[in-house]
């Protein structure tokens, strides 16, 4: 009897924590999977200790590591994500490890209330270029943050997720990538957007899947859309058109993107529009003035015949892109077959600095706003991003990381556990879109943070004034290269010009005497 008592008490315990579970919304993992879920939460407190013995270490793990993972999650709660006891990282011995070096002293001794995150409604991180300036676009503006919401489109995540990331990036004052699914509902929760066209022409096609000018100015016009990003290829599939699996299509998703039920959607690999650099440049300057916004293109990069010809087409300075979003071969959110995935279009340090150096060898680096994309939201990578001639990053991955994901990599086949990116609605449902994209805002004003604190302790204000002598890549405790000579960058390149350097270190520094001379890594022109 008195057993027959226990296992009572046991039963209604369990089912007290499954509707306790249920019906919250702070955790989707417990909403979707009530009790069980509780066991991962327990694994991963005892993670450490165990992984002494077993498992991996805090490095190990792959997209991201443990270490990784933890920072983003412990930044989008707004918890200490701090280290003690030193880095764990084996400098000793690791290769094209990056060292950020700091200077000694300065022109100018700011606060770091700001960085430390004492006066979170006074830090600004603005781009230190105008997109769509140098090019007179009619709605040409300064991003009011470097750090944006990249491409992922609807289909591919969830209308929770994506309204979750739209509404934390309005928290956060920065920008949402459509992706190139066409522009939802779920977009329109107060996030400023960039709006993606794909090959497949969503949300400005007409019947026939042909590209519709005017259906794309009625459609920008209808959202708080301030540019236009023409995919020409991703990281995750380069030269291969996106695929959503018949699965994942819901008739939302069926009626947004103009495409039938039940069917595989297969975007073509290539634009119809435009097929050569030539003709690309007249679509482009046809877009741009009967929108009146900046216009640019996403690429994974290749081969680099194409962007030798952008580059001299763009010398005249009578037509051009306003930007280009650079996506490494490692980076993507898509679902791609394993060879694209592994082995086809260079990863971004590598892919990023030939292009930039295309344009640095034109003299137009100043002329056009660079955003870097792949696995760049974290710090360093970011760090390094920026010395290499980035003004902007778009962050994919580590923005589902914040509003959920655990790293499953189940995106591709309907059955994300915690709602990200699935179409299957009782997995949906366990993520609050109100509640997360609360931890969206909060890792993004963190990354920000981040990286503003490494400005200062380089003795700039602004990450986009460290250069690529600023930064070490090591090969073990033997040596040290400058990011300079590695990527073969001539004097001046992955600097802003004099003019772009003393605007954004006015902005920045607005107490800073202008006259004072700046540091010599600061003053180098592009």
């Amino acid at each position: 009897m008195k057993a027959k008592s226990l296992i009572g008490v046991a039963v209604a315990g369990l089912a007290g924590v499954a509707v306790r579970d249920l019906t919250q919304k702070k955790h989707a993992l417990k909403r979707n999977f009530p009790v069980i879920a509780h066991a991962r939460y327990a694994l991963e407190r005892v993670g450490p200790e165990l992984r002494q013995y077993i498992v991996t270490s805090n490095d190990e793990d792959r997209p991201f590591s443990r270490d990784q993972r933890s920072w983003v999650y412990a930044s989008s709660k707004k918890e200490n994500n701090y280290v003690g006891f030193g880095t764990d990282n084996d400098v000793e011995h690791l290769e094209n490890y990056p060292i950020v070096k700091h200077r000694t002293f300065s022109p100018s001794a700011p606060s770091t209330a700001v960085a430390h995150g004492h006066a979170d409604d006074e830090l600004s991180l603005p781009s230190a270029k105008v997109l769509g300036g140098p090019r007179g676009r009619t709605h040409a503006f300064r991003p009011s943050s470097v750090v944006n919401v990249s491409a992922m489109s609807f289909g591919a995540l969830s209308g929770p997720a994506i309204e979750a990331l739209n509404r934390g990036a309005a928290l956060a004052g920065a920008m949402h990538n459509t992706g190139e699914g066409g522009l939802s509902e779920h977009h329109r929760k107060g996030g400023d957007l960039i709006f993606q066209i794909g090959t497949a022409y969503f949300g400005c096609r007409d019947e026939q899947g042909r590209f519709d000018l005017a259906r794309l100015v009625d459609l920008v016009q209808s959202a708080p859309v301030r540019a236009i990003e023409v995919k020409l290829s991703q990281g995750a599939k380069p030269g291969l058109g996106g695929l959503l699996p018949a699965a994942k299509i819901t008739e939302e998703i069926s009626a947004i993107r103009g495409i039938p039920m039940g069917v595989d959607c297969a975007s073509p690999s290539r634009h119809s529009e435009f097929d050569s650099v030539d003709s690309m440049l007249d679509w482009v300057e046809r877009v741009a003035d009967a929108t009146g916004l900046p216009v640019g293109i996403k690429s994974a990069v290749g081969e680099l015949d194409f962007w030798e010809h952008l580059a001299q087409e763009m010398s005249s300075r009578t037509r051009g892109v306003d930007f280009v979003t650079v996506d490494g071969g490692e980076g993507g959110t898509g679902a791609a077959p394993l060879v694209f995935t592994d082995s086809v279009a260079l990863p971004y340090r590598v892919g990023f600095a030939r292009v930039y150096a295309e344009f640095a060898k034109a003299g137009l680096t100043d002329d056009l706003t660079f955003i870097g994309s792949g696995k760049l939201g974290l710090p360093a990578n970011a760090l390094v991003a920026f010395a290499l001639g980035a003004d902007m990053l778009n962050v994919a991955r580590e923005a589902m990381l914040a509003v959920g994901c655990i790293q499953s990599q189940k995106c591709h086949t309907d059955h994300c556990p915690t709602g990200v990116a699935t179409q299957n609605p009782w997995l949906v449902r366990g993520l609050d879109p109100t509640l997360k994209s609360v931890r969206l805002a909060n890792y993004l004003q963190t990354l920000r943070r981040d990286l503003l604190k490494v400005s200062e302790s380089c003795g700039v204000a602004h990450p986009g004034l460290i250069d690529a002598d600023a930064v070490e890549i090591l090969d073990g405790n033997r040596r040290g290269t400058a990011l300079r000579e590695v990527y073969g960058y001539e004097p001046g390149w992955g600097s802003l010009g004099p003019a772009l350097t003393e605007e954004i270190t006015s902005i920045m520094w607005p107490q800073r005497d202008l006259d004072t001379e700046a540091p010599e890594s600061t003053t180098a022109t592009a």
